[in-house]
């Protein structure tokens, strides 16, 4: 962790609502005048799409577990080295996974595939992460370590599956039984090095919905944000402290449901995202400026 070097990271799978996060950071930083290094988790990946989908074919054939959620398939040391390097010096080494085809033309390269390494914009104020690992502790590497504020994102499981049994039969054309498939795939790492950051995250946004999900496997629609509520979780001495009385005054219809948890309407999560997350960020901004002044103050001497 670093005061004059502030890292945020934002965890969550794919689907989860992490871009309505960035999306809300993005407005906060703006509105703070803070410059901010943005990056995307899918870009430490150790595999582009061709390579990993034969690799998910030889570990199916051995009877192996093998997905996006694990070390295996991803470059966890080069994640924790550029937090590393950010934290002490600003600056670090990253790269970007080209989603789509505007992407991959852009950079004249195949889609599914990784721009060359190259080092962050110098001069950022806080450097934002979004994606799956950015509290992922293993017995080699600890991510979590060098983050400042760490926020978690996650559908119940059941919603979780929709959106992406959804996502992969509407978007990429596959079968539920295949999209099952994969789901079943990345379980035991799901268990192991998903579930686990969010134990370790400051605060917790979890989509809850009011509809029946029994059986996500034959769900065709997704619960929408008036049928859904928004459970938000803060861990004991969390760094984005929060006024609760304030936020359950302010947010309509909003409650507590424990001590240290919030519960808002689905169409009220972004308002209640920025309300918890500005106070956090404006904290850590105002550490930078007092850190970053007494380094020059000490440079004069």
């Amino acid at each position: 962790m670093s005061a004059e070097h502030p890292i945020i990271a934002v965890t969550g799978a794919s689907g989860a609502g992490t871009s309505t996060v960035r999306r809300v950071f993005k407005r906060i930083f703006d509105n703070l005048g803070l410059e901010a290094a943005y990056v995307q988790g899918d870009s430490f990946h150790a595999y582009n799409r061709e390579q990993m989908r034969a690799l998910v074919e030889k570990a199916r054939i051995r009877g192996e577990n093998f997905s996006h959620f694990g070390p295996g398939a991803n470059l966890f040391d080069r994640l924790e080295r550029l937090f590393r390097d950010y934290g002490a010096r600003g600056t670090g080494m990253v790269r970007q996974y080209l989603h789509t085809e505007d992407e991959a033309a852009e950079s004249d390269q195949p889609v599914g595939t990784f721009t060359p390494w190259t080092k962050l914009p110098p001069d950022t104020d806080v450097l934002f992460y979004e994606g799956l690992h950015g509290g992922v502790v293993t017995s080699e590497v600890n991510v979590a370590r060098h983050v400042d504020l760490l926020i978690g994102v996650t559908p119940i499981i059941n919603l979780e599956w929709i959106q992406k049994i959804k996502r992969d039969r509407d978007e990429r054309g596959q079968a539920v039984e295949d999209v099952t498939k994969t789901i079943l795939r990345r379980l035991p790492d799901y268990v192991t090095y998903i579930t686990p950051q969010f134990s370790r995250t400051d605060v917790n946004f979890q989509r809850v919905p009011l509809v029946d999900t029994s059986n996500p496997f034959v769900e065709r629609d997704i619960p929408t944000q008036e049928e859904s509520l928004v459970v938000i979780s803060f861990r004991l001495n969390s760094r984005a402290e929060a006024d609760i009385g304030k936020l359950v005054d302010t947010i309509p219809n909003a409650f507590l449901s424990r001590p240290t948890t919030l519960v808002v309407p689905g169409t009220e999560m972004e308002v209640a995202m920025e309300a918890v997350l500005r106070p956090a960020v404006k904290r850590l901004a105002k550490v930078r400026l007092k850190a970053l002044k007494k380094k020059d103050k000490d440079e004069d001497d």
